[in-house]
Parts: C-alpha cells; sequence; structure tokens
C-alpha cells in the first residue's frame, strides 16, 4: 500500500494540488516533510532506541522517534503519531525545537521535544523499527561515540538546556 505526502515549496508552503508518493522520485523544486521527537522524562533522562537490524543503520540508537508526515497532517500531528506509533508515548504538547531543510533529499525537518511522566517500563516499540530502548542521563547521551547514534546532532538541543 502506498504511503502519500504533501508536497512543499522551498520555504515550506503546502503546494496544493501535488501529491508526493513515498518511494517514488520528488519533483525539483518540491520536499516532504519528516518530524522528529526527542523524549525527556520528568526526572531528566532521555528515551534512546534501538534500530531493529533489518533497518538501514541496524542496531544503531536513536535519540528521536519520527518519520515522514502523510497528507493532511501539520508537523505537530506528524510528530504526535510517529511518537506513538514508535514508543506507544502520548503528548498532550510537543515544544518545538527546530526547522531545517536539506535540499539534497527534498526535505523538511521539523524537530520536537516532548517532557513525559510516564512509567519508563511502559514504552511501547513498534515491530519492524527499534528493539531495545533505554532512559539514559544527559551526560550519558552527550558522551555517546557519533558512531553509536543514528541523529548526533540531537547533542545540540540537550547542550542548550
Amino acid at each position: 500500500m502506498s504511503e502519500f505526502w504533501d508536497a512543499y515549496d522551498a520555504e515550506m508552503n503546502l503546494v496544493e494540488g501535488v501529491v508526493l508518493v513515498r518511494d517514488e522520485p520528488i519533483p525539483a523544486g518540491m520536499y516532504h516533510l519528516i518530524c522528529e521527537v526527542l523524549v525527556r522524562h520528568t526526572d531528566g533522562t532521555y528515551l534512546i532506541m534501538q534500530r531493529d537490524a533489518r533497518k538501514n543503520y541496524g542496531g544503531y540508537w536513536e535519540a528521536t522517534a519520527g518519520g515522514s508526515a502523510l497528507r493532511g497532517e501539520t508537523p505537530e500531528q506528524c510528530a504526535m503519531r510517529e511518537l506513538r506509533e514508535e514508543t506507544g508515548v502520548t503528548a498532550d504538547a510537543l515544544q518545538e525545537l527546530k526547522r531545517s531543510t536539506i535540499p539534497q533529499i527534498s526535505c523538511h525537518y521539523v524537530e520536537y521535544l516532548c517532557i513525559t511522566g510516564m512509567e519508563k517500563d511502559k514504552v511501547t516499540l513498534q515491530e519492524g523499527e527499534t528493539s531495545d530502548y533505554r532512559w539514559i542521563t544527559a551526560e550519558e547521551l552527550l558522551n555517546m561515540e557519533d558512531d553509536q547514534l543514528i541523529h548526533p546532532h540531537v547533542k545540540q538541543y540537550i547542550k542548550g538546556e
């Protein structure tokens, strides 16, 4: 079954009447939206998840849940859906951290922070996406080697808090 995305221009404005299809080329000048969520517990620890061995970067750890926005989703709706699907964490609100564009891969990224007081053993991993999880301190996350962490840029948010 195909996954459909909205198309955006270079300034992240929705392009009406254009639908992008996952795994099909994105037309020149068009972009799709990806959202990521960094999860911090109210006790100050961060959730990291280990990528399923069958995926790209299998065995690496990631400090964000995320993925592509489906057609009709706002960035926040995408982030909340991906967070719930990949971790079981539900959020009433997210704090936007950053927006960026990567023209080489035709993507706009919106990154969020979720602060949760959930019971730490209630994380539910999405089959085929992740195989393990841990809650670690900011210091432990900052000390992870970049080749262990898929998106080492998340460290900048922790340093800034």
